[in-house]
């Protein structure tokens, strides 16, 4: 899979080159809401205004760089009014899918840094209040030296492919007649491979062989990166776990349930797999 990088249009750095008050891209952030603007039904994001225009109380804003030409900050605010005419606070997985992709990745980037901040305000080792460094994203204590960097929680998401069947499940927090593909958590000392394996037994009873990279997604909701593949059936039965899993089945391309779109790496494996594993 292939997809377009953020870095063909952004350029990060800690420094804005442009000092003055201009025009600027502003993530402005409260708690898991993105500041919007709507125009005729269409959402924008970010917004391209002064930091004046925003009329909020600011927290926090970090520079993020320079993206299509302008400066981009990320802003944290307490703040839900009042905002510049036309705007307001939508929650950021809803946007998934419903603006420009590159700019969602680059918002994705501003969302982890914003609840990094928050998290670590204080050293974990020593409690002693903690400031950013401006050569890196990291957070340093200089009581004891330690240096928090902004967390990344690696997971591996997986197509299952049976001849022409791929297998699908429904988790317990998914939407009713949602299904996807099987996903979970990295542990200590696992491989990607190994973390596969145990998840799909774990939670759908089946042994799989032959796992192949299939791609990978920022999922900023709040720290994770999705780590794509397919693998191959290789034996047993379904039989789901009952506390993530509640319900799991094998599928033909041409009769696929309720499934994720194309924005998220789950839907791409499976219309990837729709594409290539047809009946013949």
């Amino acid at each position: 899979m292939t997809s377009k990088s953020i870095y063909d249009r952004y350029s990060p750095s800690f420094t804005p080159e442009n000092k003055s008050d201009r025009p600027s891209w502003f993530f402005v952030f409260n708690k898991d809401r993105l500041l919007v603007k709507a125009d005729d039904d269409t959402l924008h994001l970010p917004i391209k205004i002064t930091v004046d225009e925003l009329k909020l109380r600011i927290l926090e804003k970090y520079y993020l760089g320079n993206f299509d030409g302008f400066d981009c900050y990320c802003v944290d605010t307490e703040d839900t009014e009042p905002v510049p005419e036309g705007m307001f606070f939508k929650r950021f997985i809803s946007l998934l899918g419903r603006v420009d992709p590159e700019i969602f990745a680059l918002a994705g980037r501003a969302f982890q840094i914003v609840n990094w901040d928050k998290k670590n305000r204080y050293c974990g080792r020593c409690g002693s209040p903690t400031e950013m460094k401006h050569d890196e994203w990291a957070k340093v204590c200089h009581k004891c030296g330690n240096i928090i960097f902004p967390k990344i929680s690696p997971a591996v998401i997986v197509g299952v492919i049976k001849g022409n069947e791929i297998l699908l499940a429904h988790a317990k927090n998914f939407r009713e007649n949602m299904f996807s593909v099987i996903a979970g958590f990295v542990e200590p000392g696992e491989t990607f491979e190994e973390c596969i394996k145990r998840e799909v037994l774990e939670e759908v009873g089946i042994k799989v062989k032959n796992p192949k990279y299939f791609g990978s997604q920022p999922w900023p909701f709040p720290d994770s990166l999705m780590v794509g593949f397919t693998a191959e059936y290789e034996s047993g039965k379904i039989k789901v776990d009952g506390e993530e899993i509640t319900a799991a089945e094998w599928y033909t391309s041409d009769k696929l349930p309720n499934k994720p779109t194309n924005a998220s790496i789950a839907g791409q494996i499976i219309n990837w797999f729709s594409e290539n594993c047809k009946e013949v």
